[in-house]
């Protein structure tokens, strides 16, 4: 749920009126699961704001469940996730690693501790940080870290492009905990898949572990917003964030001049 409103917060829009999208086993699965997450569903789009106007649903093998969210943005405030400057800041707002320990909770390998905060990191709302942003202004682009991982969503800010782009793998935030389960091999698919396609425009400075690669490829569910904001407003921005809350935001890196439609990990 969280998720799909992430993608009108990235723009900078203001979520309006969702959908529900609902894929049922009505002979397979007892009809109070599928109570619990539409109620789950309107809690968050209460707390978003959202006036939920409808929905879908059919008779499915397995069970499915998204929003199909509408919001508004004035055409002079729209942010992309490709229109990164040189000299721009990235800012991360949460940290890294729901993938990996989806997977480990499946294989009944994550401790309660870490399992519950990633429960809480995936149903916090982007609301906030993208508040934040809009009020500091500055931001050129911006995108919500999802399926691809985090350097797969950089990577279409510089794809295509005569920008480059540093990451310092030492700031970037991540679950406490997550070292151990990456180490393991307790990866999703989807980060293979993330690694091997990006692979080529991506490359690892002898500072960044390999756990912490893997990491940086992994698929997240409702993760933070990736912010390029004008460098000057960088600082300030990071503080509001974390005034307004979003404890693990950071600077993760910058956009230059070198290297262009290529990644760095430091």
């Amino acid at each position: 749920m969280a998720n799909a409103l992430s993608d009108v917060y990235a723009m900078g829009g203001v979520p309006l009126t969702a959908m529900n999208i609902i894929c049922f086993p009505i002979n397979t699965l007892d009809k109070n699961i599928l109570k619990q997450t539409l109620r789950g569903g309107l809690d968050t789009m209460h707390e978003a704001g959202v006036i939920l106007v409808g929905g879908h649903s059919v008779e499915d093998k397995e069970f499915k469940y998204g929003l199909s969210v509408t919001g508004t943005v004035h055409p002079d405030n729209v942010l992309l996730n490709s229109t990164a400057q040189v000299g721009d800041r990235i800012i991360l707002t949460k940290a890294l690693g729901t993938g990996i320990i989806n997977t480990a909770v499946k294989a009944r390998m994550a401790d309660n501790a870490l399992e519950q905060a990633s429960i809480d990191c995936m149903k916090q709302l982007n609301k906030t940080a993208a508040e934040a942003m809009i009020a500091v202004g500055g931001a050129h682009a911006c995108t919500d870290v999802t399926g691809f991982g985090l350097l797969g969503h950089a990577a279409e800010m510089i794809e295509g492009k005569t920008l480059g782009m540093t990451i310092r793998a030492s700031t970037v935030p991540v679950f406490e905990g997550l070292q151990p389960l990456a180490e393991m091999g307790i990866l999703p698919g989807g980060l293979h898949r993330n690694k091997k396609y990006r692979l080529s425009i991506v490359t690892r400075g002898p500072t960044c572990p390999a756990w912490l690669f893997d990491v940086f490829f992994d698929p997240q569910t409702s993760g933070g917003l990736l912010i390029s904001v004008d460098g000057k407003k960088a600082e300030t921005l990071l503080s509001t964030l974390q005034e307004y809350g979003i404890e693990n935001a950071a600077i993760i890196g910058e956009i230059t001049a070198e290297g262009a439609g290529q990644i760095s990990v430091e």
